[in-house]
């Protein structure tokens, strides 16, 4: 996976780019945006570009630990293949690119929006949620209740994001961006408000990093 790839990955869990039809789907929704004031879990994203000139897509999989804490403080370390950390901590957002040693900030306000970020770690109720997306309930599968999520703003690259919930835990992510292209995120080992310090939401660049701020 080359660098732009990586960013791309990244890029598609802040939104660009987890957690019949029944009303489980949604109930496990409000219940985890109500309920769920942190978490923590391990997960494996899965980024498919569209199929281009008959060829089939190829697929590339990272995985890593992910920590949030409400109102809109967040962290994804991806441990495989490559380094790379996301941290939301309340007023800016930071990416970090171990292999590149390159941080990249900008204003937290401006990078989250309608993204699927917003859901898992912004949204204080269902009421909150609904002012940015659509809400769909969809058919129960794979074991787990799912809502589509569709953003009401068209500034977005963001198509839409079905989240996938396993009683109030969330337990998926499945990713579409207006280009066509899917990412999916599998969320295990979750554990639903622990307590986090403060530290796991703050990050300062290595000694010798570029700083890009955006």
């Amino acid at each position: 996976m080359n660098r732009s790839s990586r960013l791309l990955a990244a890029a598609l869990v802040l939104g660009t780019a987890s957690w019949a039809a029944s009303a489980a789907g949604m109930a496990s929704l409000e219940a985890f945006v109500k309920n769920a004031k942190s978490g923590r879990a391990q997960f494996t994203q899965t980024v498919t570009p569209p199929a281009r000139d008959g060829q089939p897509a190829r697929a590339k999989t990272s995985s890593g630990n992910f920590e949030f804490q409400r109102p809109g403080r967040f962290r994804f370390d991806y441990n495989k293949p490559f380094a790379q950390t996301i941290v939301a901590d309340g007023t800016t957002l930071s990416l970090y690119d171990a292999d590149l040693n390159q941080v990249t900030t900008r204003a937290q306000a401006q990078a989250l929006g309608s993204t699927p970020a917003a859901i898992i770690a912004s949204a204080a109720d269902l009421r909150a949620l609904q002012a940015d997306f659509s809400l769909q309930e969809q058919p129960a599968r794979d074991g787990l209740e799912w809502v589509k999520a569709t953003p009401k703003s068209r500034d977005t690259q963001l198509q839409s994001v079905q989240i996938g919930f396993q009683g109030e835990s969330l337990a998926a992510l499945e990713i579409l961006d207006a280009f066509g292209q899917r990412s999916v995120l599998r969320f295990s080992d979750v554990q639903l408000n622990p307590t986090l310090p403060a530290s796991a939401f703050q990050f300062k660049a290595p000694a010798g990093a570029d700083v890009i701020r955006q």
